[in-house]
């Protein structure tokens, strides 16, 4: 399995501190099953801003203690890069990581409001060749209060991701209800972890999907891993409805 959102890097953002800690963690990652994961340290938050070069120098002495301690996981580069007006820039210029040298993007939105702005960013990324994927769209505030703003950002070509730790119940029971609604409604393409620590933000990879399995959503389970092998291979995801969606509009599912 693969992980596309992750904080693995040590004392870059707010992901753990130690050398010793992100082994662990990628211990961890190996325990449940992920074979690949992505790194994806904060780009241009206002907090963080962790630079490109930071970012293949620690994958790379990472992956040498994995590779030392025989622990199969290949660490991918990436960047969880925050919404602003110079997307293209950055990536021309090599100052931000897409996914695993795709042509893939993780957009992170600000956490409480889909800006009006958006829609033109999406279009010029497309227009680049470069597939956003919207981070954590269930914990957003904006798409929780009405949902259609994600679905017109998916109209435009973006995709997005949902975190196993929501399905799980990790951030309450109504951000996780949302992540159910937005995985029946096909709003969602991709899962990752979003881990940043062993205590207060694990993988739960595992429990997330066990959680989908047990809302009888496996053919979104197998649509999203097989979105995150596709991320890692630059080929096109798999858009089609689940079968459970095809006879509903999402509209209908999510009841706002």
């Amino acid at each position: 399995m693969i992980d596309i959102h992750s904080h693995i890097l040590f004392n870059l953002d707010d992901g753990p501190k130690t050398k010793e800690e992100s082994m662990n963690m990628l211990k961890t990652a190996a325990s449940e099953g992920i074979t690949d994961i992505i790194s994806t340290s904060h780009a241009f938050h206002p907090q963080y801003n962790v630079p490109a070069q930071k970012v293949i120098e620690q994958v790379n002495q990472l992956q040498r203690e994995l590779n030392n301690l025989q622990i199969p996981l290949t660490i991918h580069l990436g960047h969880e890069v925050r919404l602003n007006d110079k997307l293209v820039e950055l990536c021309k210029s090599g100052q931000i990581h897409k996914l695993a040298n795709s042509d893939y993007l993780l957009l992170e939105l600000p956490s409480n409001s889909v800006p009006h702005y958006t829609k033109n960013i999406v279009n010029s990324l497309i227009a680049e060749g470069i597939t956003p994927i919207i981070a954590h769209p269930e914990r957003n505030k904006g798409i929780a209060e009405k949902p259609e703003r994600l679905e017109r950002l998916i109209r435009e070509g973006a995709v997005a991701q949902i975190t196993a730790g929501s399905v799980a119940g990790h951030f309450g029971r109504a951000v996780q209800k949302l992540s159910i609604d937005l995985v029946r409604a096909n709003l969602v393409h991709t899962y990752g972890s979003d881990v940043h620590n062993h205590d207060t933000r694990p993988f739960l990879f595992e429990k997330g999907l066990a959680y989908l399995e047990k809302q009888k959503l496996l053919d979104s389970v197998n649509i999203l891993l097989e979105n995150n092998k596709r991320i890692l291979r630059n080929i096109p995801l798999e858009l089609f409805e689940p079968e459970e969606v095809k006879k509903k509009k999402w509209w209908n599912i999510l009841k706002f």
